[in-house]
């Protein structure tokens, strides 16, 4: 048990300021962050890597982006050339090395594990690779700005609004304030606003009468493609505010019917892909399928190899462990959009709660911009998916090791 409790509360009562007592119980901290480190080897971390950047390589191939497009929706194909901010790249950790599971546009926790990753430094010593926190602040302002100046050229914004739908009520609400304290002392004025509040007018999006210049999209209607967020997404084709991430970067990276073009090899080398990254995307990728009435019957007779997802779901929500399937549910899912993806089972790690031991299932997550790591921490959790609510679970941070 390595996490100083008492360190993680006075950094984020020092950072919240006077929202922290709202929002600082103790409930609230133990379901965020579990007491104990993750364990990766230095070569898995490596290994993580090295498939990120083959991802960012395949996204730039003329032929995979004239792919994915071909499903995305309308908002989606319009391109400022942003990369994204917070990229998140899922990994189980298997005997044969991580798997990607899932890319995530609006990656949650970023801020959350800067903390925790600071107070296990100052209880672990030279274990933790404290450059992944220390820094981390500049290297959020620097994504950012690199963000903005993709679409305008130069300057910086002098408003950014965070936007989330409802998002006091957001699960991650606490790191919303911590992103806009962090913006906020960096000389741009920040804002947490839900879509009904901003209107888009005048060739501009407003809150009240404050013009926003940018955009912190923690939304997860990907294409804003709901009525509520017809302002938002009326900017963003107008070109009137920068958005990050924005409807593009989810449809090349995130959308999950893009796990099944990542992970055939053959038709990667065939677009340019380089025959070295082309192989580590199809060891580094379960193999993955769309969901069809075609393969319906191969699909149910092999349930139990296969992970079913909604192509674009978010949160773990509608996903289903093939060995748990009943036939109605099975049903639903050939009547929506769904991939299957081969199952990799996450590795385990064995906490104390309440002086009795017991394993939770890990995932590992990369926060990216641009193909480099900003930070790496895990999540521990029980369940079919990963989730925050777990006893003795939550964000951990990592710990590597030589092999």
């Amino acid at each position: 048990m390595t996490l100083d409790w008492s360190t993680v509360k006075l950094n984020l009562t020092q950072l919240l300021g006077d929202d922290a007592d709202k929002i600082l119980s103790g409930s609230t901290l133990r379901q965020f962050f579990s007491n104990v480190a993750v364990f990766v080897p230095d070569s898995d971390l490596n290994q993580m890597l090295t498939i990120v950047q083959a991802i960012e390589a395949t996204a730039a191939l003329p032929d995979y982006q004239r792919k994915v497009l071909s499903w995305a929706p309308e908002s989606a194909h319009y391109n400022p050339g942003q990369a994204g901010a917070f990229m998140g790249f899922d990994f189980h950790l298997g005997k044969d090395g991580p798997h990607l599971i899932e890319i995530n546009t609006n990656a949650g926790g970023a801020f959350l594990n800067s903390i925790l990753a600071q107070a296990q430094s100052k209880c672990c010593g030279g274990s933790v690779h404290a450059s992944w926190a220390e820094n981390f602040d500049e290297a959020v302002m620097a994504q950012f700005i690199s963000e903005w100046r993709a679409q305008r050229g130069s300057g910086q914004p002098e408003r950014i609004a965070i936007i989330d739908d409802a998002p006091t009520e957001q699960h991650l609400y606490p790191e919303f304030i911590l992103a806009q304290k962090l913006l906020s002392k960096n000389g741009i004025d920040t804002v947490i606003l839900s879509p009904f509040d901003v209107r888009y007018e005048s060739g501009g999006l407003y809150c009240d009468n404050q013009r926003i210049d940018m955009v912190y999209n923690r939304l997860v209607d990907f294409g804003l493609e709901a009525p509520e967020h017809a302002a938002i997404r009326s900017a963003w084709l107008e070109g009137n505010a920068v958005i990050t991430p924005n409807p593009h970067t989810h449809a090349m990276f995130a959308d999950k019917r893009n796990l099944a073009v990542m992970s055939d090899q053959q038709n990667l080398i065939d677009w340019g892909l380089s025959p070295e990254h082309a192989e580590l995307l199809q060891n580094g990728i379960p193999h993955t399928v769309r969901v069809t009435a075609r393969k319906a019957e191969s699909l149910w007779q092999q349930r139990r190899q296969w992970f079913f997802k909604p192509v674009a779901g978010h949160g773990s929500k509608g996903v289903y462990r093939g060995s748990k399937l009943t036939k109605s549910t099975f049903a639903r899912i050939l009547e929506s959009d769904y991939v299957a993806q081969a199952f990799v089972p996450p590795s385990e790690r064995m906490v104390v709660v309440d002086g009795e031991r017991k394993m939770l299932k890990v995932d590992v997550r990369l926060y990216t911009y641009g193909g480099s790591l900003l930070l790496v921490a895990a999540r521990l959790y029980q369940g079919q998916t990963t989730n925050l609510r777990t006893l003795g679970g939550g964000f951990a941070p990592i710990l590597t090791q030589n092999n």
